[in-house]
């Protein structure tokens, strides 16, 4: 028992260093986040509390550690967390699905390098494999591509998986254990988006710093980006996302800012003194969540949920509801008012 409470603390401990180092810094164009306009919603309690066989209440869900957060094209909310059963299904009102992902993800975790051993030329971040790593913790991202495919990345795996509506995995981009900075293999990747055309964008950012674009059937067909701090450079792309457009908006989180690209990865455009930011979501009516805080596409700060800002996952549905993927272990789900 008191084994397993240190491996909380210690996977409590990460979340706070991968995640939400910036939580409630997240400030837009060198705002605080208490001047940020409250937007109107409200936190609801989701998803629907377990029972236990004698058909009681068995308190929370055990998610550990919430990476990230996806819509279905049913309507249904995926979760991605660093557990058993990494993959959780649930409708929107809370009613749990189905549950899928045992042995998909690697057992190895994601840490900070100590500031004492940085150089400006190499990642501030590294993986630890083996016993001292944890189950599922490779599970980083998951996404639903305009077909209804699900893609789930596995960062110290250094793969990106894609599977078909039902869960069943149809391809695979990158080798699983076999690290590299190539046009076919990653260095512990962060995030996955999609083209109109159904061309696939992946962010190698952990050991990496760099944006790969692949056809749709998986063909390497360019990338961009170098370590630093300048435009098309990165600290740590963490999270990115696509516009109608064909604009590719990344969260330069160690860098505290969100960089915009055109469909061919030419520099844009940058949005500074965003903090920290990790997870983004495309909106229906061509909005982006940056975290818990609704900007225009241009950047523009328009408001923020309610008691949050930060977040390592956020998903959007067509009518508005926002999830909110924590590594504290839950998911907060915001309704309009």
């Amino acid at each position: 028992m008191h084994v397993c409470r240190v491996s909380i603390l210690m996977a409590c401990v990460l979340g706070v260093t991968m995640g939400q180092q910036a939580h409630g810094g997240q400030s837009g164009r060198g705002n605080a986040a208490a001047d940020i306009p409250i937007l109107p919603y409200r936190l609801v309690e989701w998803p629907t509390p377990p029972n236990s066989a004698a058909g009681v209440p068995a308190g929370p869900w055990n998610f550990i550690q919430v990476a990230s957060v996806a819509v279905t094209a049913r309507g249904t909310i995926l979760v991605l967390h660093r557990g058993a059963h990494p993959i959780m299904e649930f409708e929107g009102n809370g009613k749990f699905v189905r549950s899928w992902g045992d042995g998909m993800f690697s057992e190895g975790k994601v840490g900070a390098i100590p500031e004492a051993n940085w150089t400006e030329d190499k990642s501030h971040y590294s993986a630890v494999y083996g016993p001292a790593g944890c189950t599922s913790c490779g599970a980083h991202s998951v996404r639903v591509d305009p077909q209804g495919n699900i893609w789930v990345i596995d960062a110290p795996g250094h793969v990106i998986i894609k599977l078909n509506p039902d869960g069943k995995e149809i391809m695979r981009l990158g080798t699983k254990g076999v690290s590299g900075i190539g046009p076919n293999n990653f260095n512990l990747p962060t995030d996955v988006a999609f083209a109109a055309n159904g061309d696939v964008y992946v962010s190698d950012g952990y050991g990496s710093a760099r944006i790969l674009k692949y056809s749709r059937d998986g063909k390497y067909l360019l990338q961009w980006g170098n370590r630093g701090k300048g435009p098309s450079e990165f600290g740590l792309p963490h999270n990115l996302v696509t516009d109608a457009q064909g604009r590719v908006y990344v969260t330069d989180r160690d860098n505290q800012r969100i960089q915009v690209f055109d469909f061919n990865g030419k520099f844009l455009s940058q949005w500074t003194g965003t903090g920290g930011i990790s997870g983004l979501a495309i909106t229906k009516d061509r909005r982006i969540w940056t975290g818990g805080i609704l900007r225009d596409l241009e950047g523009k700060v328009l408001g923020r949920l309610p008691g949050t800002t930060g977040a390592h996952g956020v998903a959007v549905t067509d009518s508005g509801d926002v999830y909110i993927a924590q590594l504290s272990g839950v998911v907060q789900k915001f309704v309009k008012l």
